[in-house]
């Protein structure tokens, strides 16, 4: 298996062998394959009763307008796209000191158009929730944000320990 230019996997017939062999139960069709052409001309010809394998094709777009178009495309529940992500954050807030930092870093992620990854991490974390998923504490500079606690992406109040945002909005 190869990665291309954009991150997509690509896979071979041989690789879907290997990838089949440990798990027989696998859906090939979420695969884009290399050369799908001789397997797909297989079936035909024999009338078998297998999916054909979706062809492997080069993007010609660049990096730049393939990562926008993938950024405009978030899977989520249409409830979360529509949800005012700013107001939640303030209502979450109990004092003045509170709704002081929440507003702050919210200009922060709006200058740099990130309210639909708030979004995203509110419907994330709720289904993490509801399917009683359990993640970390918290990892890296992202405890940093206390906008992140305020959704659940994290356990640790950036406010009371004083952490500065800027050491996760750099």
């Amino acid at each position: 298996m190869k990665i291309d230019d954009y991150g997509r996997a690509v896979v071979t017939c041989n690789d879907l062998a290997q990838l089949l062999y440990k798990n027989p139960d696998l859906d090939l069709t979420n695969f884009e394959v290399e050369d799908a052409n001789e397997f797909n001309a297989g079936i035909k010809k024999t009338f078998a009763e297998f999916k054909k394998l979706k062809q492997y094709h080069p993007l010609t777009i660049d990096l730049s307008e393939f990562d926008s178009q993938n950024q405009s495309n978030w899977y989520m529940e249409n409830s979360y796209k529509q949800m005012d992500i700013a107001q939640w954050i303030l209502d979450q807030c109990k004092t003045e000191a509170e709704l002081q930092r929440a507003g702050s870093e919210l200009l922060l992620f709006q200058a740099r158009n990130m309210f639909d990854l708030l979004k995203f991490l509110k419907y994330f974390v709720d289904t993490a929730k509801k399917n009683n998923i359990v993640w970390g504490v918290g990892r890296g500079s992202s405890v940093a944000s206390f906008v992140l606690y305020l959704l659940g992406v994290h356990k640790i109040n950036s406010l009371y320990y004083d952490l500065d945002i800027t050491e996760f909005l750099k």
